[in-house]
């Protein structure tokens, strides 16, 4: 945080604000086991269509509608 704005400052409340923001560009980073849980098949709905991610015998992933 900027150490020369006080706790309650707007300045303060604007630093807040853009390190906010610069923490939710970042892309949400998720492990494929963690994902998968143990399945070798995942079906993930998205905006009302259901999508399959898969796992090859050979680790490849596989996204399909």
């Amino acid at each position: 945080m900027n150490t020369y704005a006080s706790a309650s400052s707007p300045e303060a409340t604007l630093v807040a604000k853009l390190e906010s923001l610069v923490v939710a560009t970042e892309p949400l980073r998720v492990d494929s086991t963690a994902l998968m849980g143990g399945q070798r098949v995942l079906e993930i709905v998205h905006l009302g269509e259901v999508y399959r991610l898969q796992t090859t015998r050979l680790g490849k992933l596989i996204l399909t509608k």
